[in-house]
């Protein structure tokens, strides 16, 4: 499907998914935690002991236009509309692997390693600290503040020490 692809389709796919994470952190502070909160809810809910949460919904809100623009891409032989919708379905898979495997250990076969996985896992922790759908914080997935990879990076190089 990518065979053939433009410099214009490439830089659209790169562009799609760096924009991916800015919408992410939009829909995650002012749509996830305001008027979708119902759907939200239980993701923040440290009771919550279900595989499936109500939360899981939201994949279908990024699903749509990902398969609709590469679908229309491939028929219209548009590799720039397949790039956008292949953007965000690498974006999803990101999240996916960040958020539910490496974070929430849905599935517990992968184990973090490395300080800047360890401060994504720590700014989730502190996005979790709240219950509810008020004064959160690190609403993004891929882009942390600088101060907890610092925390981190400093974290791991004190493990890393070795006694003279």
């Amino acid at each position: 499907m990518m065979h053939g692809w433009t410099a214009a389709a490439w830089l659209i796919f790169a562009t799609t998914f760096v924009v991916m994470e800015l919408v992410a952190w939009a829909l995650h502070k002012y749509v996830m935690h305001g008027f979708l909160w119902w759907l939200h809810r239980d993701h923040h809910d440290p009771a919550h002991t279900g595989a499936f949460q109500k939360n899981d919904a939201f994949a279908f809100f990024f699903f749509a236009p990902s398969f609709l623009s590469i679908l229309f891409g491939a028929i219209l032989r548009n590799p720039e509309l397949s790039a956008f919708g292949f953007g965000i379905m690498a974006y999803g898979a990101a999240y996916f692997t960040v958020h539910e495997v490496i974070i929430h250990r849905r599935l517990t076969w992968f184990r973090s390693r490395g300080f800047y996985l360890n401060a994504l896992v720590a700014a989730h922790k502190k996005h979790h600290a709240k219950h509810g759908k008020e004064d959160g914080s690190h609403f993004g997935m891929l882009m942390i503040p600088p101060e907890e990879i610092t925390r981190a990076f400093r974290r791991a190089r004190g493990r890393r020490r070795v006694p003279r």
